[in-house]
């Protein structure tokens, strides 16, 4: 359950850092922070699938894993799309 909390974060961070980009104000932090929690929701995830291995908990993973693999790509796709928005607009 904690890569779901890093996703979350993930993806606050990344809403703030976009919220920041548009009134024209600069903060590198919340994209920094965005990115890193994406990188810590996909180590946290793995290792809980690894637990489970582990385990040798096959029901759990058979009934958890297709369902949070894709929330798992949810959170990491919009994180990286709404951190590219701030990236763009400062280039143009």
């Amino acid at each position: 359950m904690l890569w779901f909390f890093f996703g979350v974060l993930a993806i606050i961070t990344a809403i703030l850092n976009l919220v920041f980009a548009m009134t024209g104000k600069t903060n590198k932090w919340f994209g920094f922070i965005s990115l890193s929690s994406t990188a810590l929701t996909v180590c946290a995830f793995y290792s809980d699938a690894a637990g489970r291995v582990i385990q040798e908990d096959w029901s759990a993973l058979t009934d958890i894993l297709p369902t949070s693999s894709i929330a798992l790509w949810v959170c990491v796709v919009l994180s990286i799309l709404i951190n590219a928005v701030p990236l763009l607009k400062k280039s143009k």
